[in-house]
């Protein structure tokens, strides 16, 4: 029998339209209930953690790499990222449920599904925040800080920036760079604003593919996300190439004009992998209509895993064995 991997429900016990259930597909899901540890886990969603890496960019390209301090600093600093983005998805979750069950597949979601009680959610993902936050504060002070504006951005986010049209994905690209500027703090490092730059682009970019994706692939996304009534596909498209563009103008200028790259100029020799990931990235929107969920795009795609790969090797072997 085929079990739906968020959930582990039977195929045949899902509504056979968004947001409404078969009598026979209630009783079927309760019959089928998952633990409230294992709902809670799957509302966390651990797949979108892959998003928190750019943490590690400032120890990588400040050449702390091998110090075992820092590391193990950036690791912590890594942990606590997971653990703050598990409550902010839960609070995301309890505001979106109603929406969220007028959509495909985020109607499986343990709330949207009714399999997790918003009570328990709200509870969770309060010890969640305070955890990280108290956690962040005693690591480094200026971590606690900027931890807090990640937190505080995402209120906003959940709650009246995911309906502006633009500020939504800017928002989320100043997300990565709060993260990377997590990760510079922890170790305390200066980081490039030209890598700051590069984050925000590449976030944005992805954004908005997703943002595409879910105009064009989504028959309901309308309904679950307003704000894509603002957008239109020519815009998007527009918007995307720009900022492929850019993103690929200031990684380059960074390999040139950065600290790291003053006395290691071969840091130039991994433009091509960018370039060439950026374009894999866009083919697969095109010509496979990918981009819904990024992180599965970059993992899924072997391609682009092994472009991912080369790109970390080169940058390795040039910071480090140069």
């Amino acid at each position: 029998m085929r079990t739906d991997p968020q959930t582990d429900l039977p195929m045949s016990t899902l509504p056979t339209a968004p947001g409404q259930l078969s009598t026979d597909a209630e009783g079927a899901a309760t019959a089928h209930k998952i633990s409230v540890t294992r709902a809670i886990v799957v509302s966390m969603r651990p797949r979108q953690w892959t998003k928190n890496l750019v943490i590690f960019a400032p120890l990588l390209f400040s050449l702390n790499l091998g110090r075992s301090g820092e590391v193990l600093e950036a690791i912590v600093t890594f942990s606590l990222f997971c653990v703050i983005s598990g409550g902010v998805y839960l609070v995301n979750d309890m505001h979106d449920r109603d929406r969220d069950r007028l959509h495909e597949s985020r109607r499986l979601r343990p709330l949207a599904a009714g399999q997790l009680d918003s009570r328990v959610a709200g509870i969770v993902s309060g010890v969640l925040l305070a955890g990280g936050l108290a956690g962040a504060a005693l690591l480094d002070p200026g971590l606690g800080l900027v931890v807090l504006a990640y937190v505080l951005l995402q209120g906003a986010y959940t709650f009246v920036l995911k309906k502006a049209v633009l500020l939504d994905v800017m928002a989320i690209a100043a997300g990565f760079v709060l993260r990377v500027g997590a990760g510079a703090v922890v170790i305390d490092v200066t980081v490039s604003p030209w890598l700051l730059t590069c984050a925000a682009l590449l976030a944005l970019f992805l954004a908005l593919v997703k943002r595409r994706h879910e105009l064009l692939a989504d028959p309901y996304a309308l309904e679950h996300r307003p704000v894509l009534r603002q957008y239109t596909p020519d815009f998007l498209d527009q918007a995307i190439s720009i900022v492929t563009a850019a993103t690929l103008t200031m990684y380059s200028i960074y390999t040139f004009l950065s600290q790291s790259a003053a006395d290691r100029p071969y840091l130039m020799l991994t433009i091509p992998f960018v370039g060439y990931g950026l374009l894999r990235y866009l083919y697969l929107m095109h010509a496979q209509r990918a981009g819904g969920k990024p992180e599965e795009v970059l993992l899924g795609d072997a391609a682009l895993a092994i472009d991912l790969g080369l790109w970390a090797t080169v940058v390795v072997i040039v910071l480090y064995a140069t």
